[in-house]
């Protein structure tokens, strides 16, 4: 099955899914600096799967993917700060954490397949 949309693709439906609940879980934060970077990259896993995939090619979606990918990382890296803050507790960290992986994983898959 080709993929026409990149609505489509599971891993960007993740993605959104973990940019609305990070953007609720950090809404009343005063901690603007923390806030914005964690929006930012939740962000970016979404969109540079977007971006990537409009690019028509293979490399190009490639690169986008690496760069989605490492975004994953900054947000399970924030994840760590904030759980050490006390912002977030274990059972939110958890899970987002875990969100964070499966994408990781399906976007490296994704970069296999290419």
């Amino acid at each position: 099955m080709r993929i026409k949309r990149f609505e489509d693709i599971i891993a960007w439906q993740k993605a959104r899914e973990l940019t609305v609940i990070i953007y609720r879980l950090f809404e009343t934060s005063k901690d603007f600096g923390f806030k914005y970077q964690i929006q930012r990259a939740s962000i970016s896993i979404m969109n540079n799967i977007a971006e990537g995939f409009e690019r028509k090619t293979n490399n190009e979606f490639k690169q986008f993917l690496f760069i989605a990918k490492g975004s994953c990382g900054e947000i399970r890296s924030m994840l760590y700060l904030s759980k050490g803050l006390k912002m977030i507790n274990d059972t939110s960290f958890n899970n987002l954490f875990k969100q964070s992986e499966e994408i990781s994983k399906i976007l490296s898959g994704l970069i296999k397949a290419l």
